[in-house]
């Protein structure tokens, strides 16, 4: 199995949803970026991330709380202070 390629740490400093502008979590392991304030996941292919409104998935309460509980036994904090 591949390792998950991972975003530049200064990229992830400036990215920002662009539905609300607000910060994102970024789970490296999953290759994805989230937004818990709208409950939309965006996909990260090969380093990229693909930060389209009409690409993002919306999740489910249940996959809400499992991110949520993952970014905070993780450590996962927020791509910027809002």
């Amino acid at each position: 199995m591949r390792n998950p390629m991972t975003l530049d740490s200064r990229l992830l400093e400036i990215l920002a949803c662009p539905t609300d502008k607000g910060p994102l979590l970024y789970f490296a392991d999953e290759s994805s970026l989230y937004n818990p304030r709208l409950k939309l996941r965006y996909a990260v292919h090969e380093g990229i991330p693909v930060m389209l409104p009409d690409e993002a998935e919306t999740v489910d309460t249940d996959e809400h709380d499992r991110l949520m509980a993952k970014a905070e036994a993780d450590g996962i904090s927020p791509t910027f202070e809002a």
